[in-house]
């Protein structure tokens, strides 16, 4: 079973023992019901956005959707260990991330570390969701697109935000980039 099929069985899941239908659910998120079967059925990997706003709905943590087993604490990812846990986004658009996710296994975490490849692509899809981000870029360039406002960072520069404003994420002038991303989202 891949990434995709364990998250989506994950999420149906957690729907039915709510008694939920995929429109109930969808109606709670603002998610299509079409995104809600296609990630159920591992056809789609969902952005962080969707993945937030699902999580929410069923009351659960981002990372029981994504955590296969627990690891007692610290958590160390070695570099070369993390290509183990690409979980790369498709469907919609693709729009050009792979995650990397950092923390999982750590059962009673309350931020979602990931490392992020970005690809240029021209698709922008603004996310928002409970909670706060903070960035650091890595390599390449990034644009954060944030409410109405746009922003270029470069190798070494951070941003940190409320992450209820509409925002996007990507690569800027063409090129690949890279950043480390963790997410923060209230209990």
């Amino acid at each position: 079973m891949n990434a995709s099929d364990k998250l989506g069985s994950r999420i149906r899941t957690y729907r039915e023992k709510l008694g939920l239908s995929v429109e109930d659910l969808a109606k709670n998120t603002g998610i299509e019901p079409a995104l809600i079967t296609n990630v159920e059925e591992g056809k789609t990997y969902p952005s962080i956005g969707v993945m937030v706003k699902l999580s929410r709905a069923l009351g659960q943590r981002l990372g029981t959707f994504t955590d296969d087993h627990f690891r007692e604490d610290p958590l160390i990812v070695r570099k070369d260990e993390r290509k183990a846990e690409t979980l790369p986004h498709r469907g919609e658009g693709n729009n050009g991330y792979n995650y990397y996710l950092l923390g999982k296994g750590k059962t009673d975490r309350h931020m979602e570390p990931f490392f992020i490849q970005i690809e240029p692509t021209d698709s922008v899809e603004f996310s928002s969701h409970e909670g706060e981000e903070f960035i650091i870029v890595v390599s390449g360039e990034v644009v954060l697109r944030y409410g109405k406002k746009t922003y270029q960072l470069k190798e070494g520069d951070s941003m940190y935000y409320n992450s209820v404003v509409p925002h996007h994420v990507g690569a800027a002038n063409g090129a690949p980039a890279s950043i480390y991303a963790v997410i923060y989202m209230p209990a």
